[in-house]
Formats: C-alpha cells, structure tokens, sequence
C-alpha cells in the first residue's frame, strides 16, 4: 500500500503525525477555512496526476514485482474519484468565458472521470482493464468490490487499487453553498460540531487473490436514494451496507474490534451513522473517525480511510477520535477510541456514506502469516 494526505507524503510520516493532526487553512470567499492539503510540487498539468506519482514512487518495487510475476495483459487498475481535475478545467473555462479563446494548456481529459485511471495504466504499463468508480464519497471504497470481482472472475491477476482527488474550488465552494462546510476544525460527533472539512490525497493497493497479511475480508454495498444530499436519517441504507460487509466476511459484529466512521462532522450524518452503528454493534466496538487527520477527500476518503486503517492492522496502535470531547448527547451512544485502549486490533470495518445513498462498508483484517 501506498498513501499520502495532509498527514505526510510517506507511511513513516503519515505514523508521525497521526497524534498531531492539523489542517491548513484555505482561501474562500474571503475567509480561510481548514483543508487537508498535501504539501506537493506541482509539475504535471493535473494535480491529481502528481498525487498519484508519489504513490506510485512508494510502491514501485511491488509494481516490477506484480508485472515480473504475471502478464501485463492481466494487470488491472480500479480507481474511485470526483474531480479528477475540474480545478485546473475551471481556469480554463474562465479564461475562455473573458475571452472567447480556449487556452493551449486546456485538454479534456481534465474533465473526464476516467483520465487518473488511464494516466495511471501508462505510467505502470498494466494492460488489463483500467477504469474509474464515480459515486461521490464512497467512490474509493466501492472499488474494492470492483478489483475484487476481476480477480475473481479471473480477469485479473492482480489489481492496483485505490482513490485520487486533489484540491477543488469548485467543491468547497458547493459544501459551503449547502452549509455544509466548518469555518473551524471538524469535531464529528461533538455537540459542537459544525460540519465538514475538505482535502485531498491518494491511496493504493495492489491486490491479488491468497495473499497473507492484511486481506480484504468483506464489503457491503447499498442505495437507499434517499434524497440527493441528505442521508436517510434512519440509517437504514448504511445499516444494509454494514451488514453486508460481515455477511461477506462470514463475521459477526462482536468480531469488529474497531469501526472508521464515514464521521463528516455534519448534523445529519453523525446522527444517522451512529444510529446505524449502535444498531448493529451496540457501544462496546471502538470508533473513530479519521476525517479530522486528512479532511474529507471525498472520491478519494474510502482508500484513505482504508489506508489508515491497513497502517493501524500492519503497525499494531489504535487511531483515537479527535473531537472536544463533548459528545453530542442527542445522538446514540457508540464508543468513541482514545488510543490508549489496551486492545489488539485484528479486524476494522470501514464506512463511506455518499451523497444520492450510495453505502459502502470494508472489512480489512489482519490474518497470520
């Protein structure tokens, strides 16, 4: 696996900092607000090209590796994202708007969900399928599922897998036209909490079938379509999602020893969610959401969510839940994780609740090797 987000560009840095988080601040409108950025030399057109770069640098040699081991033509890749790079577009698009003329820089592949995936199979030379999972926030985690039917129909050997999405004016300024959006840290699950924070980052993994280590044991899809941007309040299609995931896994829920919340820090989500989670697994399984670490980097939250909890499952330490402490007592009573608990963490189930319903939920486990 390779990952970098606001925590750091490597997997050392990122376990350095996972006990001093702290977001940038932003330009909007007028105001700074927090956001996840990674600290990245721009040098290709895309943002989203260069985020995926540094990830590929760290796993270069399990790259030569997969492509000495098997045929090119059965190397996949599957990658969720948003906004591949309507950033870049935007400044295009405005310049053509003042002036009538398109700038030479403008390409549309800046616009196309699928160009990370394509920029992505020429740069490691995969020849297999190469494609894009699109559904908002639980694009990245969708993909699992994905990158695991190709191995299984034996369309693939192996499958690197994962999410990219980089900075974007465009979405922040949609999350804070739907008063989504915090001026201040996200503090999810806090009686004070007063929304999201963005970011941006990128997380791959290569997967193949038997493998020893950290698997994917199960995932869990749903849709509720409940509305466009607010989720069932009920929880019913998240709780569909995380009952798949242990149905798939042949786990019961007293098996999670950790659960990594979708956690937005919304009103609307973290009332639903741990709804939806004490439901199922009651208060005593250990939950944190991550967002506060990395932002939310919506196409790319479920691989980075995922990502951080492969780290905690390789390296043995528990993520606590960063908030004010001041839990919102309106909501139903989960367990939120300090990070001191006297706990081995062998199975994690990870959430990611996107806009229009669409659910997904991970199990990852360590198993013995």
């Amino acid at each position: 696996m390779g990952c970098l987000c606001a925590l750091g560009n490597s997997l050392s840095e990122i376990c350095d900092h996972i006990h001093n988080p702290g977001l940038k601040k932003h330009p909007l409108n007028g105001m700074q607000v927090p956001f996840g950025a990674v600290d990245l030399t721009r040098t290709k057109r895309m943002r989203c090209y260069d985020l995926l770069d540094q990830v590929v640098d760290q796993i270069q040699e399990n790259i030569d590796l997969i492509k000495q081991k098997y045929s090119c033509e059965r190397l996949g890749i599957v990658l969720g994202t948003s906004n591949t790079g309507i950033h870049e577009a935007q400044s295009h698009i405005n310049q053509w708007l003042e002036t009538g003329n398109c700038p030479k820089e403008f390409s549309f592949d800046e616009i196309e969900l699928g160009s990370p995936a394509l920029y992505l199979k020429e740069k490691t030379k995969f020849l297999g399928p190469a494609y894009v999972v699109s559904t908002a926030c639980s694009s990245s985690a969708k993909v699992f599922a994905s990158a695991r039917n190709l191995l299984k129909a034996d369309i693939c050997d192996a499958v690197l897998v994962g999410g990219v999405d980089s900075c974007c004016d465009f979405a922040l300024n949609g999350f804070n036209a739907l008063e989504a959006l915090s001026p201040e840290q996200s503090i999810p699950f806090s009686k004070n909490r007063q929304g999201i924070n963005l970011g941006e980052g990128a997380a791959l993994f290569m997967m193949e079938k038997d493998t020893n280590g950290v698997v994917l044991a199960g995932v869990g899809e749903s849709s509720d379509a409940y509305h466009l941007t607010h989720p069932d309040p009920e929880g019913a299609g998240a709780l569909i999602a995380m009952k798949r995931a242990l149905e798939d896994a042949g786990l019961s829920p007293e098996q999670i020893d950790y659960i990594n919340l979708h956690g937005t820090g919304t009103q609307a989500n973290d009332a639903m969610e741990s709804k939806a989670v004490f439901q199922l697994f009651g208060r005593d399984v250990l939950c944190a959401s991550t967002k506060p670490l990395t932002g939310h980097a919506l196409g790319a939250s479920g691989a980075l969510e995922a990502a951080l909890s492969w780290l905690m499952l390789q390296n043995n330490f528990i993520i606590p839940h960063y908030y004010d402490g001041e839990f919102d007592p309106e909501l139903a009573p989960i367990s939120l994780a300090k990070g001191n608990e006297n706990k081995t963490i062998r199975t994690i189930l990870s959430n990611s609740f996107a806009f229009g319903g669409s659910n997904a939920s991970i199990i990852l486990k360590k198993e013995d090797v």
